[in-house]
């Protein structure tokens, strides 16, 4: 994904041994010494974060929002205050990865309570008439369904699913990324699995593990 935003344009661009080296290099550096280049000011340090963490992000955001537009704006505002923060950031805990959840999901919260979703009834799929097109449509309604269920949970549930099922963080680094301490996580977790059931049941969708619809 490329990053859009005025934080580049914003930098000096000064002479990068470390990164301007051999690009095999390049990505072998751990985030932590990405961040001390961008403490500096390399713009090239901060593409490379950008470009490894960016699919990652963008797919919580999306999941978090279910809208393409916001979720590119929550990545375009994360980056921006990885940018900004750079010359204060030191690691801890679940390092980089889990500050950028952070930040990323406290976005996301921002943007669901100043926000009000207006949903739309979606206009009917055109009939498809190839081969095995019944299988697809009920899988595509299926994942619709699940989309819709998670959609439809308190924030703080989607955001425990988002991050342990979806994004396969453990208990530890999902507790992190929330602020919480692991047994409230695995309670949240618990309430979180238990009413996604409830949803998709009603939405007749049979799933014996959320992981299945990952």
């Amino acid at each position: 994904m490329t990053f859009y935003g005025d934080v580049r344009s914003e930098a000096v661009v000064a002479e990068d041994s470390l990164i301007a080296a051999d690009p095999i290099h390049r990505e072998v550096l751990d985030d932590a010494a990405l961040m001390r280049e961008v403490a500096h000011g390399s713009v090239d340090a901060f593409t490379l974060l950008v470009d490894r963490h960016s699919p990652a992000l963008y797919r919580v955001a999306m999941r978090m929002l279910s809208d393409a537009a916001e979720a590119e704006d929550v990545l375009q505002d994360c980056f921006a205050r990885l940018w900004q923060n750079a010359p204060r950031w030191s690691p801890s805990g679940a390092g980089l990865v889990g500050w950028l959840h952070r930040v990323t999901m406290n976005l996301c919260f921002d943007r669901k309570r100043r926000f009000r979703v207006v949903t739309v009834e979606a206009l009917p799929d055109p009939a498809d008439e190839t081969p095995l097109a019944d299988r697809r449509i009920e899988a595509d309604q299926a994942s619709r369904a699940v989309a819709a269920a998670l959609a439809d949970l308190p924030e703080r549930y989607r955001a425990a699913l988002v991050l342990c099922y979806y994004e396969g963080f453990s208990n530890a680094l999902a507790a992190e990324v929330l602020d919480l301490n692991i047994k409230a996580m695995e309670s949240l977790l618990f309430r979180a699995r238990r009413q996604m059931r409830t949803l998709l049941e009603a939405r007749d969708v049979g799933c014996a593990d959320l992981e299945a619809h990952a």
